[in-house]
């Protein structure tokens, strides 16, 4: 894969990992209902975990080019 493509792709990571960050903080927000906790702490989770594959992704990208 091309060092151009890691850092689209990592780019589409980071606001994927974004969007699932509001999503938590949104359920956060609204906790009168029962099972938003579960909503929140899912979203915060899938946004780190994207966030850390997209910084990995671009870590390698830059390796490549130099």
């Amino acid at each position: 894969m091309k060092a151009d493509d890691e850092k689209g792709i990592s780019v589409i990571l980071i606001y994927t990992a974004l969007l699932f960050f509001l999503l938590g903080l949104a359920a956060r927000m609204k906790m009168n209902f029962h099972h938003r906790m579960e909503l929140s702490t899912a979203g915060f989770v899938v946004a780190a975990v994207l966030a850390a594959l997209a910084i990995v992704l671009f870590l390698f990208s830059l390796r490549k080019r130099s």
